[in-house]
């Protein structure tokens, strides 16, 4: 198989938010692949504890960055920082993201500004970034996590929902521009997918709704068409897939999983 071990050995791939959650079972994904791991997020000792996952797994040894992608200054530089410490990159997962609900009249300027900036405005960054190298290479790999309310809204999640029909529209604009020189973006938007962002969210309806904390999961899982969450392992799979030499001919595709 294309994506078994090894495929991707002498790759070398970013994933943001790789401390948790998708994120984590994502750069799992690619590390027993062969692939070799450059995580960053907002916490050190998660990333360390992936990193330890993946020397345990037999993977190439993952190297960490913390980085707040919120914060444009330190996205450019941590990406100093890589350049100058790590082998070029090779494939890119925007997964970094947050998600927060407020009906619109409640929704601050402030929280619709730091859902742009995290799911929207960072990947632009890094996308800028790092193209120009793997289009020298004639070589790269783009996967941005954005979601199913990336491509339909839903209520009270106004700024999430916008912030990630932009990252949709980024995938496909950039897909287009950089078609036919080796280069592929890609978008996999999932449903509710069970991590902390999920958990969070049940929370939140369980204090609005009365609801108990299961059925308001459980609400949550029906939203999906599978009537049930979606594993990170599930997410991790198609990004391996969409990474692989096999899908150099598979670009601009929003990949759903609901």
């Amino acid at each position: 198989m294309t994506e078994g071990p090894g495929a991707l050995k002498g790759r070398t791939a970013l994933v943001t938010g790789g401390g948790r959650g998708i994120g984590r079972a994502i750069a799992l994904a690619l590390g027993r692949a062969g692939a070799a791991l450059v995580l960053s997020g907002r916490t050190e000792h998660a990333l360390r504890s992936v990193a330890a996952e993946l020397g345990d797994a037999g993977a190439p040894a993952a190297a960490c960055y913390t980085m707040d992608v919120a914060d444009p200054a330190a996205v450019v530089a941590a990406l100093e920082r890589i350049r100058a410490e790590q082998s070029p990159v090779d494939i890119l997962v925007n997964n970094a993201g947050v998600a927060e609900s407020e009906p619109l009249a409640r929704t601050e300027l402030a929280l619709w500004q730091r859902h742009l900036a995290v799911n929207a405005t960072a990947p632009y960054l890094l996308m800028r970034a790092l193209l120009p190298g793997m289009l020298e290479r004639r070589w790269g790999r783009v996967i941005n996590i954005a979601s199913t309310v990336g491509l339909a809204g839903a209520p009270y999640i106004a700024a999430y929902s916008a912030s990630k029909h932009a990252l949709v529209g980024l995938t496909r604009s950039v897909a287009a521009e950089v078609a036919g020189r080796g280069v592929t973006v890609n978008a996999v938007c999932p449903g509710y997918v069970v991590t902390d962002l999920a958990s969070r969210a049940a929370a939140r309806i369980s204090e609005k709704t009365g609801q108990s904390l299961p059925d308001a999961m459980q609400a949550l899982a029906r939203l999906n068409a599978s009537g049930r969450l979606i594993e990170p392992g599930e997410v991790a799979r198609v990004v391996l897939e969409l990474a692989s030499d096999a899908a150099a001919g598979r670009t601009g595709e929003t990949v759903v999983l609901s």
